[in-house]
């Protein structure tokens, strides 16, 4: 048995999980911690369903060895709201009609969540930068756009 412990900071609660060599970060994610808004899409970095954020940026969890988390600090859709409420990002998302399926959806908002938290000013092409790792099927871009824009307002203003 070649398994490894790996202690993270997950959603602002500690977690410690023995891993096998082989697991991706999304592995641990979706299967030993149930977090289930980290969706497997393409499985090579390619599509961002599987976007979280990791010590403070976008990454593609299906791309990043387990191991590669110890120490970290995650943050998974599941981690976004408060308890008092949907998130910005999320209340935007269904306000702006950026919903179709929902497959992409966490991922959208967690690559717009790590540009808000850098950038509560972004432009249209930062936007689309920080949503360039990510694919949806379903519609154009527009909404999503309109979505993060908002969501920016309402941070940027506290409310």
């Amino acid at each position: 048995m070649n398994k490894k412990t790996l202690t993270m900071v997950v959603n602002g609660k500690t977690v410690e999980k023995m891993v096998e060599p082989g697991d991706t970060l999304l592995d641990v994610l979706r299967e030993e911690l149930g977090l289930k808004g980290v969706k497997k899409g393409c499985g090579k970095g390619e599509c961002g369903a599987c976007t979280i954020i990791m010590n403070g940026k976008a990454v593609n969890s299906c791309i990043v060895p387990a191991m590669q988390a110890v120490g970290a600090e995650i943050q998974t859709i599941e981690g976004l709201s408060n308890g008092n409420g949907l998130h910005p990002l999320q209340q935007t998302f269904i306000d702006c009609g950026a919903i179709q399926c929902g497959f992409c959806t966490p991922g959208m908002i967690m690559s717009s969540k790590a540009l808000l938290d850098k950038n509560l000013k972004p432009t249209k092409e930062e936007i689309k930068q920080a949503l360039a790792g990510n694919v949806c099927r379903c519609t154009g871009f527009v909404k999503i756009e309109e979505a993060v824009e908002k969501a920016a307002e309402i941070l940027k203003n506290g409310k």
